[in-house]
């Protein structure tokens, strides 16, 4: 289930990809900006390289000196230009920073989801194997095509609906999925005893469908390296997608039939995925802010040499800690705690603990941060 710690995670390697971004067309603005003063070799005329050097290095100057305020119009170019360049070199580059800040904010809720459509797919894996094995007439393999768990599966109308609606099936992939079967679970001892039993017993049943999913499925390399290509995220969510199947699984009971719940992709995905949005939201429209903020607390650090992922964490909790007032101060700290344990440097733990708690009891006493409801608990 995706929980709010695997969304903080998530915004964070958005807000990553984001500000790479940025760096890109920052990049591409200062290229519009060289190109505007490359000699014309196709003009008749004599051109002056000196002369456009110069006012290039001048254009360049002055988009350095003020491309961070979006705002701003160049008046003071030695030539209408100079000043005509640097201005569209700006609008271009907030133009397309608007732009990617819309497709990130989009694109992170769909790959969010995506959580829920893999596991939806491997549900209907199962179900996948389970035709395989009862099309092979090579081998009997009457007890797995009987298998109570795969036909609970292969009749639960939910499943059947939510994967209609969202498009999920194995159609395009058969050959991977014969192979698999082939290779992985014809030739699995485990899945051998299951098939020679005498009329297995349900929880036998559940048992093998227990092991094909912990040992196979998401352990297996051939499997792993095929999920990867297929979704980017997969490693990242693999145990996110593996804890929804497990549970599935194990919901299902002897006289529960093919009438289960499928799992949710948290408790209220709607109230979640609103956090998930405004978090990111929020910690880009006041990063420059929070930046210097940030600036003040580490006087021994650099700013600009502290790792980029840290100083992401950061930002985003302090504006979970000024613009969360129900989520208390503690929680917000200790969770960025976790995120840098397992995605930034070894040193980052103690840092990020360090200057979170000298902002938070600054913003407290200034009334930058108030809490209310279960946002009081344990900030004292």
């Amino acid at each position: 289930m995706l929980n709010r710690r695997t969304l903080r995670i998530k915004g964070m390697q958005t807000i990553f990809a984001f500000q790479q971004s940025k760096g890109a067309n920052y990049g591409l603005a200062q290229e519009f900006i060289k190109e505007s003063f490359a000699p014309d070799l196709n003009s008749m005329e004599v051109q002056d390289k000196e002369l456009l050097n110069k006012q290039k290095q001048e254009a360049l100057q002055i988009f350095e000196e003020n491309y961070k305020s979006q705002n701003f119009t160049s008046s003071k170019g030695s030539v209408n230009k100079v000043n005509e360049v640097v201005n569209e070199a700006i609008r271009d580059y907030y133009q397309q920073i608007d732009k990617d800040f819309k497709f990130f904010k989009k694109n992170m809720v769909i790959e969010a989801e995506k959580v829920l459509d893999r596991y939806i797919s491997i549900l209907n894996l199962l179900i996948e194997l389970g035709n395989l094995a009862e099309s092979d007439a090579k081998q009997d393999h009457s007890n797995f095509v009987k298998n109570l768990l795969i036909k609970a599966l292969k009749f639960n109308k939910s499943l059947e609906n939510i994967s209609l609606r969202r498009n999920i099936s194995w159609d395009s992939f058969e050959g991977e999925v014969r192979q698999w079967f082939k290779e992985l679970i014809k030739t699995d001892e485990a899945y051998i005893s299951y098939r020679k039993l005498d009329n297995p017993s349900f929880e036998q049943d559940k048992d093998i469908v227990n092991h094909i999913v912990k040992n196979i499925l998401f352990k297996n390399d051939l499997i792993d390296k095929f999920m990867e290509e297929k979704d980017l995220n997969w490693n990242e969510d693999r145990p996110i997608i593996k804890s929804l199947t497990t549970k599935t699984i194990k919901s299902i009971t002897e006289d529960f039939g093919d009438d289960f719940e499928l799992q949710e992709l948290s408790y209220n995905w709607e109230d979640d995925k609103a956090f998930f949005i405004r978090l990111f939201e929020d910690t880009i429209k006041v990063e420059g802010e929070y930046e210097d903020l940030i600036a003040k607390k580490t006087k021994n650090w650099d700013i600009e040499r502290i790792a980029t992922t840290d100083k992401i964490i950061l930002e985003m909790a302090i504006c979970e800690m000024i613009n969360f007032p129900s989520i208390p101060v503690k929680v917000t700290i200790n969770e960025y705690i976790e995120v840098a344990k397992r995605y930034s440097t070894p040193k980052s733990k103690t840092f990020i603990n360090g200057v979170l708690d000298v902002i938070a009891s600054e913003l407290t006493d200034s009334g930058a941060i108030r809490k209310s409801g279960r946002g009081l608990i344990d900030n004292k």
